[in-house]
């Protein structure tokens, strides 16, 4: 496992016309082709078929149903619970070495044998391109797996300073109860990370995944059976969020949440723990990450095309479904009549469709009826309101998939709730400033919504980039100079933010397995004490 312990990522594949990793992807596509697989729920180790079921639905052919699932209900979530807690004193007490080795393993089969398999089930389940589904699903799930075995392995090698009479080490115990792990659609490898960070530490993890996700999920799962995983160790408990919820936050055993998704979701469990906090045997650990309306903004000395090219990118890929993506681009006037005419030119270029039979297709459908309908109502907004016109795109069609154009709305007022608020889909909104009020575009940018996950700045000028990272400080947990919001990179780029975006555990970097593990100091003394008084008594 040189790749991590070395410090280099996986890296991505080309998928290249006559490529060995094409042919074998569109292979495991045609082996999905109007396919529905059957998945239980797993509890201490078993599979179990209850009476619930609910379908998900490929986004971009919805008559497709990818797979018929069991809910488990809150007598089965505790038995989960209690399957979990079975097995906690025992995987703790493994070494890290033996809990690592099989991540690394995992890791090895998510790179090699099993990586179209996982690849085609997250494209044809979520609705993502080839590209899009390669840096999640096989390129930032390997290295998550790798290098938090990494991080857990030179954590362990962290020990206090020792001294003649005494010898202080560290021991790094999991935490003691059950972990939630409560994982969104639109990434196959935060799922695996929300439940795999945790059990790596040592924990025993209950894994509710997306109802929309479910299919590419189980899969990561079996993976990580196969790797060696203990079947008790992570339990997998599809069900609905409040029942689930409940279930969990009401437990005595409940001493962590791993979680990503919406804000009121998060609110609400956080809200659960606080009331439930008396009943505890341990204040629980609350991660959580929650989007954003991320930010690209363009200095007058930009480079054009970067702003462009990056800015498409960001809003646009994966239909904007990203918590990272550009939702707002704040344009100088001075450089807008050229971002403006290269950004409608390019436009016209989007290809929108089906990813697994076209993979020219730049993004596909939003990932259900839901996200089609919110996304469709701020398209209507933007129709509707006198500040607001629509330069591009926009065009909603249900009929095979939840297909929307990739839509670009420019604003007269900065303060309009479509630059506030997070949509979550493919519209980007233009807020073109006077130049020489730059400055206070700053102020604007920071103040304007509550989140405060990923921005960018576009400038050539020195100067002009350290105001911003020093103006923009808290605007922003993931902060890019002439370079797109999107796209955070396993230990190059550790992901997440404050305000209401989260807890900003930066999961992908060192620090994220602390969250995981309750430290015990060890002291040993080799000298027996002679005496109870101290010198300066005598």
């Amino acid at each position: 496992h040189r790749s991590a312990i070395e410090g280099t990522n996986e890296p991505t594949l080309e998928f290249k016309p006559g490529s060995p990793e094409r042919a074998a992807l569109q292979k495991a596509l045609a082996d999905l082709k109007g396919k529905t697989e059957s998945i239980p729920c797993m509890i201490g180790g078993e599979e179990v078929w209850t009476p619930t079921v609910r379908y998900q639905l490929s986004p971009f052919n919805h008559a497709h149903k990818v797979a018929k699932f069991c809910y488990a209900d809150k007598e089965l979530i505790n038995k989960a619970i209690n399957a979990a807690l079975a097995a906690r004193r025992e995987w703790d007490l493994k070494p890290v070495q033996d809990r690592a080795q099989i991540f690394l393993k995992a890791a090895d089969m998510l790179s090699g044998p099993r990586r179209a398999e996982v690849l085609a089930k997250t494209m044809v389940g979520q609705g993502k391109t080839v590209i899009q589904a390669e840096i999640d699903a096989a390129a930032e799930l390997i290295d998550f797996f790798r290098f938090n075995a990494k991080y857990a392995l030179e954590l362990e090698k962290s020990q206090p300073i020792s001294v003649d009479v005494s010898t202080n080490s560290m021991v790094y115990r999991g935490l003691e109860g059950f972990v939630a792990a409560i994982s969104p659609f639109n990434f196959t490898a935060i799922g695996g990370n929300l439940a795999g960070a945790p059990a790596l530490m040592g924990n025993v993890v209950l894994w509710k995944p997306s109802d929309t996700a479910l299919l590419s999920s189980y899969a990561v799962y079996k993976i990580l059976l196969e790797a060696g995983l203990p079947p008790n160790v992570v339990q997998f408990v599809p069900a609905d969020g409040p029942v689930f919820g409940d279930a969990v936050t009401s437990s005595e055993h409940f001493c962590g949440l791993n979680f990503t998704g919406s804000v009121p979701t998060f609110k609400r469990l956080w809200k659960q723990v606080s009331e439930n906090l008396d009943r505890y045997r341990n204040f629980p650990r609350l991660a959580g990450e929650c989007g954003g309306k991320n930010f690209h903004l363009v200095h007058r000395s930009a480079d054009v095309a970067s702003v462009v090219n990056g800015t498409l990118r960001s809003a646009f890929e994966y239909g904007g479904q990203k918590c990272s993506a550009c939702s707002r681009l704040y344009a100088p006037d001075s450089l807008w009549p050229q971002i403006k005419e290269k950004l409608l030119e390019e436009h016209k270029k989007i290809k929108v469709g089906d990813p697994a039979q076209d993979f020219g297709t730049f993004f596909s459908a939003v990932i259900d009826d839901k996200s089609f309908a919110r996304i469709k109502k701020w398209i209507e907004h933007a129709k509707k309101s006198s500040n607001l016109s629509i330069l591009a795109g926009g065009g909603c069609d249900d009929r095979v998939g939840y297909f929307i154009e990739p839509c670009i709305v420019e604003s007269k007022d900065p303060q309009d709730p479509i630059m506030k608020e997070e949509i979550f889909g493919p519209v980007l909104t233009v807020f073109v400033y006077p130049e020489k009020r730059y400055k206070e575009v700053l102020e604007l940018i920071d103040t304007t919504t509550p989140y405060g996950l990923t921005g960018a700045i576009f400038a050539q000028e020195k100067r002009i980039v350290d105001e911003a990272r020093s103006l923009l400080r808290n605007a922003a947990g993931n902060f890019y100079i002439n370079d797109k919001s999107t796209g955070a990179v396993v230990a190059q780029q550790p992901f997440g933010g404050s305000r209401i975006s989260g807890t900003n555990d930066k999961p992908g970097g060192p620090h994220y397995i602390l969250r995981w593990t309750s430290p015990q100091a060890i002291k040993e003394t080799h000298v027996p004490l002679t005496d109870w008084r101290y010198a300066y008594m005598q």
